[in-house]
């Protein structure tokens, strides 16, 4: 079985790819590119399943979660968001609607948003499904939080839980040419990999039936 685990960075998309005692960190520009390589299941960091309002369920579990870190996951990701010139448009808008703003950092990573949306499909979700690295990694430390993965403790943590896990190769990969990916980034890559071979345990925000966006993709986080 050939797990991936995917997290987006500043040039494109980075992969870490888990088959068997063979293990890869990769780069690709697009996250066509990434999805058009051999695998059995990818865990994506990045939003899959957007609803025209509010706010979906399983961020909204995932950040219960996650306390007293639940601004770890970004809520209010919808289709047609990016469509404004601005953050500032864009909050402009949605609380002339009622609803509410959005973060800076949710803002940002819209295009890579938008990228996925285009490349998935419901037949495609059966392999492909978002995960939450901040959840993995909980789960790994057994339910006690974490410190900041942008600080040396932090990091420090996140390397000794996936060497355990068997990701022997992630110092190697932190020291080594990263291509701009920035530490967290390697190590969300890595424990999604981790996450994407472990679908089978139903581990799942929300359990139970899985809402769906207007184009039939389910809104749940997997960890």
């Amino acid at each position: 079985m050939i797990s991936m685990g995917v997290d987006g960075y500043r040039k494109g998309w980075v992969a870490v790819r888990v088959d068997g005692e063979t293990h890869e960190l990769c780069f690709y520009s697009t996250i066509a590119e990434a999805l058009a390589t051999k695998f059995d299941s990818a865990a994506i960091d990045m939003p899959i399943g957007l609803p025209a309002r509010g706010e979906r369920a399983c961020d909204l579990a995932a950040r219960e979660e996650l306390k007293p870190h639940a601004s770890r996951v970004f809520t209010g990701a919808r289709r047609g968001l990016w469509d404004f010139p601005s953050h500032a448009e864009a909050n402009r808008a949605l609380r002339a609607r009622g609803a509410k703003a959005i973060s800076i950092q949710l803002w940002h990573i819209g295009p890579k948003i938008c990228e996925l949306d285009a490349a998935m499909t419901p037949r495609l979700q059966a392999r492909v499904r978002e995960a939450h690295p901040e959840l993995v990694f909980l789960r790994l430390n057994r339910g006690v939080p974490l410190p900041s993965k942008h600080t040396e403790e932090g990091i420090s943590l996140r390397t000794k839980l996936l060497r355990a896990n068997g990701l022997r190769e992630i110092a190697r990969w932190l020291a080594g040419d990263r291509q701009g990916a920035k530490p967290d980034d390697i190590l969300d890559a890595g424990v999604l990999a981790l996450a994407a071979r472990e679908f089978d345990s139903g581990r799942v925000l929300p359990g139970g039936r899985a809402e769906q966006d207007a184009r039939g993709l389910k809104m749940q986080i997997w960890y």
